[in-house]
């Protein structure tokens, strides 16, 4: 699956990256790349949770 994914620095200097599909779904990281690296696996983790929950994404 595909999800679109928004990263943006935050007040910080650190990048904060969303997933706005799955509510609640973010992560972050020192840099960009760090903090898309973050988010997959933020989204790994949401999803199983979800089909542990038998729950649809």
């Amino acid at each position: 699956m595909k999800f679109r994914v928004i990263v943006q620095p935050d007040e910080d200097g650190v990048f904060v990256a969303e997933c706005p599909t799955l509510p609640g779904c973010i992560s972050q990281g020192a840099t960009r790349q760090e903090a898309l690296t973050n988010i997959q696996d933020a989204i790994g983790g949401y999803l199983a949770s979800l089909k542990k929950h038998g729950e649809r994404v």
